[in-house]
């Protein structure tokens, strides 16, 4: 027998299965119960320190506040997605992240005595000053100054893509359009 026609042969013959495999009884049928992947469980920290996820939730609650009720970061767990994206960027976006919030979080210590997630706003907004310069296409020269830019642009991006502003745009607080995509953070 050639390889042609061995190959015809087994694709030709039936597969038999026990009769109680091909119609189960009402009875028996399977019902499984949909769950959404959120009640799973938390998002686990997998890059920052406790100190460095800290200072990074309450910079991403400066940028990105709760306003007449929309969602701001905190709701949308910027922090945690974050810690996500950057534990799977480049060295060097990675770096910039932990000295940036390492920095930010010193110089809160340095002239409040008290870490950059405990200040108030107008002390934290002190020490976003560079925040407040005008925008150029050029990256600043400054390191921490690039930190908080792109750290802004990130906190902002991930807030209004987030599963809680699209939730919230459905919700009527404003019209819907397309399919709302989202990001989720990934375990």
């Amino acid at each position: 027998m050639n390889r042609r026609r061995l190959l015809q042969t087994i694709a030709a013959t039936p597969v038999l299965l026990p009769a109680q495999q091909i119609n189960p009884s009402p009875d028996e049928t399977a019902v499984l119960k949909a769950d959404s992947p959120d009640s799973a469980g938390q998002p686990v920290r997998r890059f920052f320190t406790p100190a460095q996820f800290a200072t990074l939730g309450a910079l991403a609650d400066r940028i990105a506040p709760s306003i007449g009720g929309r969602p701001g970061a905190k709701e949308a767990e910027v922090a945690a997605f974050l810690d996500f994206l950057v534990a799977n960027s480049p060295r060097t976006r990675q770096t910039l992240y932990q000295r940036g919030l390492d920095t930010l979080d010193r110089a809160a210590r340095t002239k409040h005595q008290k870490g950059f997630a405990d200040l108030s706003g107008a002390e934290a907004d002190a020490l976003l000053a560079p925040l407040k310069t005008k925008w150029t296409y050029a990256v600043p020269a400054d390191a921490q100054a690039a930190f908080l830019r792109a750290a802004k642009a990130d906190i902002i991006r991930a807030t209004t893509n987030s599963r809680a502003v699209a939730e919230a745009n459905v919700a009527g607080r404003r019209r819907a359009t397309g399919l709302n995509p989202y990001w989720h953070v990934i375990d």
